[in-house]
């Protein structure tokens, strides 16, 4: 994770020193944008136990990336880099806009890290979509998911990470796409109607008939070339399981819904750690405070709980806990000191 975001903000830096060169002031900041969500919402949020053990290397990446970003994004937010600069390297760093640009060679680049990164990012997300659609949260475990790429040593490092954001048990690689699926071509009607006018009529007509073809990233339909925009693709799933593509077609994605009653029970165990995380932030302790554990809830929670104590108690620094039977869940923590 560390060689992989600071492989990202040497690309920072060489997109914003090119858009800047050009005065593209919009590509420059939708740069920005993009690195602020690579490392908000995966850097940090995957190395956050990392920063609550201390992690001195995750502390100096973290610093390095927010230090060079100020750099390159000062021209564009030039008050709010100078406050954040400041804080990152006190007063006697002087102003974030008398610095040096930084320069991009400084930061390595490993091609194969960033593509297989970037793979296992789409995938996450095209696998929690099918989540979210087949209506399973988050927190339910389910038996497995397969990642279908070309090249599968590119995302075969990172098989921890997709098993941890999926919530699934075991992640399978391969290099067969049309193992779980097959794309099927969509017209945009209101796209191609200004274009082709009456002729429109045909093209569907062709694509109804199964007449079209593609070659690399070209549509042609009854003859017609089709320009981007005017079409689309669908997965079709072969079998049960839910399937769904990765961007631009590199790959796909298959997650088994089947949910049977071990996972529904384990399940209910990570509900329970989230209550618990809750109460224990509305107490306001601290993220490394050990704790004595009041469970009241129903008995298929009491069961849960009972099945996965561990777990729920290594989640939570629970040291101990005491449960009861009630109608409704309420969870009380109490500080050990």
């Amino acid at each position: 994770l560390d060689r992989y975001v600071l492989g990202e903000v040497r690309r920072l830096v060489d997109s914003i020193t090119t858009q800047l060169d050009d005065y593209d002031l919009f590509a420059a900041c939708e740069s920005v944008s993009g690195f602020l969500d690579t490392l908000t919402n995966w850097y940090i949020r995957r190395s956050r136990d990392r920063f609550w053990d201390g992690d001195q290397d995750a502390i100096d990446t973290l610093h390095t990336a927010l230090v060079t970003l100020c750099q390159v994004a000062a021209p564009l937010l030039p008050l709010v880099t100078e406050e954040i600069f400041g804080g990152l390297l006190g007063a006697e760093a002087g102003s974030v806009h008398l610095t040096d640009w930084p320069d991009a060679n400084q930061f390595q680049l490993d091609a194969d890290l960033s593509i297989g990164m970037a793979q296992v990012r789409d995938a996450c997300s095209a696998l929690l979509s099918l989540r979210k659609a087949e209506g399973l949260r988050v927190r339910l475990p389910l038996t497995s998911a397969t990642l279908a790429v070309a090249d599968t040593a590119l995302v075969a490092p990172h098989l921890d990470i997709l098993r941890d954001e999926l919530n699934v048990k075991s992640v399978e690689l391969t290099t067969d796409l049309d193992r779980f699926g097959s794309q099927e071509l969509v017209l945009n009607p209101k796209a191609l109607g200004p274009r082709l006018g009456k002729q429109v009529q045909d093209v569907i007509r062709a694509h109804k008939a199964g007449d079209w073809s593609l070659a690399g990233d070209v549509a042609v339909v009854g003859g017609v070339q089709l320009l981007p925009g005017e079409f689309d693709f669908k997965v079709v799933s072969a079998g049960d399981a839910a399937v769904a593509t990765l961007k631009d077609g590199v790959g796909m994605v298959s997650l088994d819904t089947h949910v049977t009653e071990d996972l529904e029970v384990e399940g209910r165990a990570r509900d329970l750690i989230r209550l618990v995380q809750q109460a224990r932030r509305a107490a306001d302790l601290h993220v490394s405070d050990r704790i004595r554990l009041h469970i009241v809830a129903p008995p298929d929670t009491l069961a849960a709980f009972d099945a996965h104590r561990e777990l729920v108690l290594g989640e939570t620094l629970g040291v101990d806990a005491i449960a009861a039977e009630g109608s409704g869940i309420t969870i009380t923590v109490e500080p050990v000191l």
